[in-house]
This record gives structure tokens, sequence and C-alpha cells, in this order.
């Protein structure tokens, strides 16, 4: 091992922890550094209201941020999925480790499919995004908000609570619960959250140019490149993480292919849209954000803005 521990800072969570340590032994695997986790509680962590209530946007990632600018830890790990995408003055992305599966995934009781669930089933989730998109699909299901670490939500379902949750698949398998899947939806049946599936390296920027430079032997390009195209639909939406919007970009043979869908969180209406650029290189990401910039731009021509304005107003009266 090299010098001193490095303190990576991650929120207590078990599917957090499990992720940053992931993380943690690839940088030690490939640079030789040791690794300390350091646990913090977010807000996001104690409160009891729906994220929905919260708005979504900071809500787990500001006391990781605040330890950061404070010197308190060396750098954090976030889900990239929960990170704002307003850049913060001082910090950087290190690095986007290379994405896990970035698909949505169906834990129902009975084994179950989508398709098989009866007219009427209780299906918990605490995304709009998912409630809007699967009650296009299926209008007669009875969708309900849900908050909890994924062993609680799963809780929901054996206890027979529930008929079904749907949980991010990546996140299950960090968790070692791969086997309650019972399904997972493809991109053409539901969109991903932008950036799912996907990891955050932050850290100060004058320690990145400093003493963190290592952290970049965890980073994959073709990773950051394809986020890039999907987390700039979202910043062009002027939307956060809890918005009912889905973006999913693939980078294969110097193609980059975006694709992004907002809907009416009643599923009464949808904007979708794709678009290719031809990207040679995946260090390119100013390519891949102006991809996202067109398109978001082509669907707020087709009124994307107002469903996601009209989102928020709903939220905010629920609040």
């Amino acid at each position: 091992m090299t010098g001193t521990p490095a303190k990576l800072g991650t929120r207590r969570s078990t599917m957090a922890t499990s992720q940053s340590k992931m993380v943690a032994d690839r940088i030690t695997e490939r640079t030789g550094r040791e690794i300390e986790l350091e646990l913090i509680t977010s807000f996001g962590d104690v409160t009891k209201a729906h994220l929905t209530q919260l708005g979504g946007t900071g809500v787990f990632v500001n006391a990781l941020r605040d330890e950061l600018e404070a010197g308190g830890i060396d750098f954090a790990v976030h889900s990239l999925k929960d990170l704002p995408t307003t850049p913060v003055e001082g910090l950087v992305l290190a690095a986007i480790p290379e994405r896990d599966d970035p698909r949505d995934a169906l834990c129902a009781r009975d084994g179950l499919k989508f398709a098989d669930l009866p007219a009427g089933s209780t299906v918990g989730t605490g995304s709009p995004r998912r409630v809007a998109q699967l009650r296009l699909a299926r209008p007669d299901l009875h969708f309900v908000p849900i908050r909890g670490n994924a062993e609680t939500r799963l809780g929901k379902v054996t206890s027979g609570e529930l008929d079904a949750v749907v949980l991010a698949y990546a996140g299950l398998g960090r968790v070692g619960r791969q086997d309650d899947v019972t399904d997972v939806f493809g991109p053409d049946i539901m969109l991903p959250a932008p950036g799912q599936g996907a990891l955050a390296v932050e850290c100060r920027t004058d320690r990145l140019a400093d003493d963190l430079g290592y952290l970049a032997e965890v980073d994959h390009p073709a990773t950051r490149l394809a986020t890039a195209a999907e987390r700039t639909v979202l910043a062009e939406l002027e939307a956060g993480c809890a918005a009912p919007v889905g973006a999913y970009a693939e980078y294969h043979d110097g193609t980059l292919r975006l694709r992004a869908a907002v809907v009416a969180t009643d599923g009464s209406e949808a904007v979708r849209r794709q678009g290719t650029a031809d990207i040679p290189s995946p260090d390119d990401t100013d390519a891949a954000v102006a991809l996202g910039r067109d398109l978001a731009r082509r669907m707020i021509a087709e009124g994307a803005d107002r469903i996601v304005a009209e989102a928020f107003a709903e939220r905010d009266e629920e609040a």
C-alpha cells in the first residue's frame, strides 16, 4: 500500500457503502492506494418525507459535499443519478467508473412478470419517472409511493403489503438481492434515470491537481461520454432526479445513440425523442453534451418542459 490511507466519504446505507467499497477496491487494485470509508449521514437518509416532496436535488449529496469543502474527506462517491447537474465551484467529477446495468427491475410476489400482474395490483416506487412510464404500459395498476432502503422496500412485498416494487437493477446487484428480481424493463418500455447504474467520484478541484490525480485511473471514458449526454437532457429541461424524465445513451463503434422521454405522471401524454452523433473518441464529452442539448431542445419544442413544470406543480400541491 502507498502512503496514508485516503478518506472516501459515503452515505451510511448498505447500498452506498457497498458501492463505495467497490470503488475503493478498484482504486487500490489499480494504484496501490489504501482507502478508508468515512460514513456520513445525509438529509435524504434521515428525513421521512417522500423524495418527490423534497424535490430530490441534492438531498443525498450535500452532506458529502460539505465534508469535501471542509477537508474532512479526500473524495466522495455518489450515485450519479442523485447528483445535481449544476456544477459546484471548487468541486470536480474526478472519475465516473464503468457503469453497471442501468435498467429498472420489478420484484413481484409469486415470481410474477410485469405483464402478468393482475389488474389493480399495487406497485411501490418513489420515482415519478417510473410511475409515468409504467402507467403508460399498465394503466390498470395502482402505483403507491414508498421510501426506505432496498431491504425495506422488498420487505413490503414479502409481507404482502404490496404486490411488487420497482428498483434499480444495479442497486439490487450491489446489495446481493438479484434473486428477488422477477422482471427487467428494457429501454423500450422504460428509460432509466439519467446516469442510472453509474457512480461518480467527486473531489475538490485543487486536490485533483495536487495529490488526487490517481482517481482518474478508475474513470471509464465511454460511461462518462454517455452519461454526459443523458445529464445534459436533464439540465436543459431544468429538471431534477424527481422529475418524470428518462434518458439513456449507448456508445458503440464511434457512434453515440441517445434516447429520452418525458412522460406526464398520469400517463396522459409523452414526448419521446432519439438522436445519434458520430464521436470517434470517447474523450469528446463536448460532442455528447451537444447531442444532449439538441435532443432536449427538440423535446422542449414539443412541450416537454411544460410536462416537467406540471409534474413539479403537482408535487408542490401534494406537499
